[in-house]
Formats: C-alpha cells, sequence, structure tokens
C-alpha cells in the first residue's frame, strides 16, 4: 500500500528539530512520498534545502502564495520565476486567492494568480490552487484561462457538489485533507458525490491536522486518518483508496 502527501510544508521551522523522525512515520504509515508547495521568497531556501537532503523522499513545487502577495508583489514574482530556470519542479504552487484575512490586495492577487497560471500553461506543469473565501473568482479565472493547456488540482477543498464539477470539469483534481475527519464540515457528504478518480490526499502540515489530532502540528504520517475517513466516506477498500489516489498523484505530477 502506498500514499503520496501531496501537500505539506515540512521545511518549516516546526519540523526543524524532528525532520527525519517525522519522515520515518511518514513511512511507517506508507507515506511513500511528500510534495512541497512554495510559500514566497523567505521560503526558497529551506524547500530546497530539504529537497537536496533527502531527494528520492521529497518533490517541489515553486509560486507565490496569495498571502504573500502585496504592492511588491512584482518582485516576489520575479524571484520565484527565476527559479525555474533550473529543472525540477513538479508543479507552480502553492498560489491562488485568499480574501479571509484581508482583501486590500484582491486585485495584485488576481493579477499574481493568473501571471502564475501562464507559467505553468507555458511549462507544461500543474497549478496548485489555495482558496479561501474566494471560490467565486478562482472558478471564473480558471474557466477564462483554460485553453486546454491548463490543468491542476484545488488545494485542501472545501467547497459543495457544484463547484467540485465545476472543476472537474476543467480538468482539474480535489485535494482531500484532514477537513474531511471534522464532524460539522460538510465535506464528506460533498465528497460521496464525487468519483475517486478526480481526488487526491494531502495534509497541508502542519497546518489542518485531522482528528484525533486537530489543533496538534499536522506531520505527513497522518495522512493515514485523512485515508481511513475517505475510505469510510466513499464505502471502499483503504488498498483500493490508495492505489486510485496515488495513481491519481502520479498523473497530475507526472511522478515515476
Amino acid at each position: 500500500m502506498e500514499f503520496i502527501d501531496t501537500h505539506a510544508h515540512l521545511y518549516l521551522n516546526q519540523f526543524e528539530s524532528d525532520i527525519e523522525a517525522v519522515i520515518q512515520a511518514a513511512r511507517n504509515n506508507h507515506v511513500s512520498k511528500v510534495l512541497l508547495p512554495n510559500i514566497d521568497s523567505g521560503s526558497i531556501d529551506g524547500l530546497l534545502r530539504l529537497k537536496t537532503k533527502f531527494p528520492d523522499y521529497f518533490e517541489v513545487m515553486m509560486g507565490v502564495h496569495p498571502c504573500s502577495i502585496d504592492n511588491n508583489y512584482q518582485k516576489e514574482l520575479k524571484i520565484a520565476e527565476a527559479q525555474f530556470l533550473g529543472e525540477g519542479f513538479v508543479s507552480v504552487g502553492e498560489i491562488g486567492l485568499d480574501y479571509y484575512w484581508d482583501t486590500k490586495y484582491k486585485a495584485e492577487q488576481i493579477k499574481a494568480f493568473r501571471t502564475q497560471i501562464n507559467w505553468a500553461k507555458d511549462l507544461k506543469l500543474p497549478i496548485v490552487v489555495h482558496c479561501r473565501e474566494a471560490f467565486a473568482d478562482i472558478l471564473d479565472i480558471i474557466d477564462e484561462e483554460q485553453d486546454g493547456r491548463l490543468r491542476g488540482v484545488l488545494h485542501c477543498f472545501t467547497g459543495n457538489v457544484d463547484q467540485a464539477k465545476q472543476l472537474i470539469d476543467n480538468g482539474f483534481l480535489l485535494g482531500v485533507g484532514g477537513v474531511i475527519t471534522y464532524r460539522n464540515s460538510g465535506l464528506d457528504k460533498t465528497i460521496t458525490e464525487i468519483d475517486l478518480n478526480h481526488l487526491i490526499l494531502e495534509t497541508d502540515a502542519p497546518y489542518l491536522s485531522p482528528v484525533p489530532y486537530r489543533g496538534k502540528r499536522n506531520q505527513s504520517a497522518y495522512l493515514m486518518h485523512i485515508a481511513e475517513k475517505l475510505a469510510e466516506v466513499k464505502d471502499c477498500a483503504l488498498t483500493d483508496l490508495a492505489m486510485v489516489t496515488t495513481a491519481n498523484a502520479k498523473a497530475l505530477f507526472n511522478l515515476q
């Protein structure tokens, strides 16, 4: 049985003191690979250092998170774009829109999102999309930008069935994380309507820990709790869920 954690920030300082133990715990829970999304210029060194230290276990993405977009966003984009002169990135991410904290830089977020979508299309890479309080704009932009070259995943999907189907119609997968284990999230009811072929697994570690670790530091080993809950929701064997979601991840990110 093999799982892929398609979204975890294990390069952050929360893991500095025990990263080898975190990796071993993940391996012990059948997590064969972890994908690391970038945040902004401040996280690039840590991201690449972890990939260099454990080249067979981690894959890396490059992009600028919407919460790092402000008046200086062009500078941030240039730093991220320059990284693609090298090779080895499996996705443009983590990118998107976040209106939860503030909408002061909404226009800049939209410009940065569109710019990075076009990098992905030119580079023939998928995008990993962060969406918080911004579903309408995210869906409109994906609709407008879809020219047959755009593909990706809506990371930490928490939307409704109609939003899920609109994303799937545009060739996107849905990332299922710890939220599916939260009693009142409603995500389990939405996911019952979605075929397993459109889903991949993620932790978003150190954030969004699944039950029974909610409120504590998340880590890739906890992907098993997400997988077990999803298997229950989809009424399927855990081995079948592992096989399908891992194949979906490998196909989207072109993993060997």
